[in-house]
């Protein structure tokens, strides 16, 4: 099974979802509905949710609410990335102009705020106090994720451990809750909510590590964003604080320095830093070991297209070029 393929296992639920996605960004407000309708319509990979509805397949459901958290979980990602875009000043996502570049800085992060909220009433309509505790808790644990990559924003010393945890924090937790959210809303086992909790971590982990891989390694108009935008902003992500440990006291240097005064100036140097130290591939490894968990935490499901899909989805993550 091929990753198209996957998508068109769940044509008729991702169809659903993208219905209901234009239902609820309805607002009275003309600028919510325009800088709403500007993101989620921008070509994203709907992951996450495409994720959920995997997993409550997967897991058997045959109700309808898991169209709904499909829909609430794409709502909050986007939400992050709207106010992402304003704390990292960026210029372009998804190939075309960000929200902030378009409507500023103010517009974006408040209609991000209207996204977090609507995110929040429909959860309210499923009517399980489980599913609101999960959500609540992720959206929560996202936020200190922001914090600590702020932290750790222009900190040359950062360390790989710190790094992770920015990584599970900020972006796997959505990941998990989204898989988690499949077996709650089957019913399943305690047992394999905790498994699908561990793919959703792993995935999301393995997901974020190939990020950083091209963002040193892809086409900008592949990827829809600027080569080496996390160096700019002086962020210290996986090949970068590898380089900096294994390369020469020459090259350490000068990635100290990219990472500390944040810019593109040096950003010939540093790519010889990181191809010379072999960091992509220490960090695509990285990626592979957490898509490897992630397969593994999959066995206690029953076999079925939708498990299989699942497996290839975890095989997409490090595989990709976008």
């Amino acid at each position: 099974m091929e990753i198209q393929e996957v998508y068109q296992l769940i044509d008729d639920d991702r169809e659903a979802v993208d219905a209901l996605i234009q239902r609820q960004l309805h607002s009275n407000i003309v600028l919510i509905n325009q800088i709403g309708h500007y993101i989620i319509n921008s070509g994203g990979k709907r992951l996450r949710p495409m994720l959920h509805l995997l997993v409550a397949r997967a897991c058997g459901y045959q109700g309808d609410q898991h169209l709904t958290l499909a829909a609430v979980v794409e709502f909050i990602h986007t939400a992050t990335l709207l106010h992402d875009d304003v704390v990292d000043a960026s210029e372009l996502r998804r190939g075309q102009q960000s929200a902030n570049a378009v409507w500023g800085n103010e517009a974006s992060v408040l209609v991000g705020d209207f996204l977090y909220s609507r995110a929040f009433q429909m959860m309210v309509n499923i009517g399980q106090m489980r599913v609101m505790e999960i959500l609540a808790d992720a959206t929560n644990t996202i936020a200190e994720g922001e914090v600590l990559q702020l932290l750790n924003c222009h900190d040359a010393d950062t360390t790989e451990e710190r790094y992770l945890d920015v990584i599970r924090y900020k972006t796997a937790k959505l990941f998990e809750a989204a898989a988690q959210l499949g077996a709650v809303l089957a019913n399943r086992s305690p047992e394999e909510e905790a498994a699908m909790v561990r793919y959703g971590i792993h995935l999301g982990t393995a997901f974020q590590l190939i990020d950083d891989v091209l963002d040193y390694s892809a086409d900008s108009a592949e990827i829809g964003k600027n080569i080496g935008d996390d160096l700019a902003e002086g962020k210290p992500t996986l090949p970068l604080i590898y380089a900096m440990r294994t390369g020469t006291a020459e090259q350490a240097a000068a990635v100290r320095e990219a990472i500390e005064n944040g810019g593109r100036e040096r950003i010939k140097e540093i790519m010889t830093a990181i191809e010379s130290t072999g960091a992509i591939a220490y960090t695509s490894r990285s990626a592979e070991v957490e898509a490897q968990k992630a397969l593994e935490a999959l066995a206690i499901l029953p076999d079925s297209p939708y498990k299989e899909a699942l497996a290839v989805l975890a095989k997409f993550a490090v595989e990709r070029s976008y």
